[in-house]
């Protein structure tokens, strides 16, 4: 049983109460109303966000988690400044990423650079290389070579 998806004008009928209901957290025993692509499109949600997913890197989601939770909420240009002269592994591609969803955020849905901020930034784990390293005896060690997902969203910051 496949679903219907509406057309632009069915959509702008009711768009407030489709938009509300999207974005309402709604309790475990109801399903939140799922909307395809193309309604999503139609309805402009996702057009005052900028977006960016590093997937596979090479780095445990442990140690990027640990800068994340720095730059989380803040502006940014402090989210860059904080990226640059924090010392770990994780900031080489955070500083990427950041720019990148930076750039999704201006270009793609005209935002303003100024106002931006980092909404959201996790990392969840990806898939484990694993290894083996000859140990004494004829026995070895498992080795695990983490990988994770990053995922930085930055949104205008509303003006008071």
């Amino acid at each position: 049983m496949e679903k219907r998806v509406k057309s632009k004008e069915e959509l702008m009928e009711n768009k407030d109460q489709l938009i509300k209901s999207y974005y309402s957290t709604q309790p475990k025993n109801k399903k939140v109303q799922l909307l395809a692509k193309k309604e999503k499109r139609a309805l402009g949600i996702g057009k005052d966000i900028g977006k960016a997913t590093a997937k596979y890197v090479r780095i445990s989601a442990r140690k990027v988690k640990i800068v994340l939770d720095l730059i989380r909420g803040k502006d940014i240009d402090e989210a860059y400044a904080i990226i640059k002269y924090t010392p770990k592994a994780a900031s080489e591609v955070l500083i990427k990423l950041l720019k990148s969803a930076e750039s999704n955020a201006v270009n793609n849905n005209e935002l303003d650079r100024d106002s931006l901020y980092v909404a959201e930034a996790y990392a969840n784990q990806g898939p484990t290389l694993k290894r083996i390293m000859p140990r004494a005896r004829g026995s070895a060690d498992r080795i695990r070579k983490r990988t994770s997902h990053i995922t930085l969203v930055v949104k205008e910051r509303k003006a008071n």
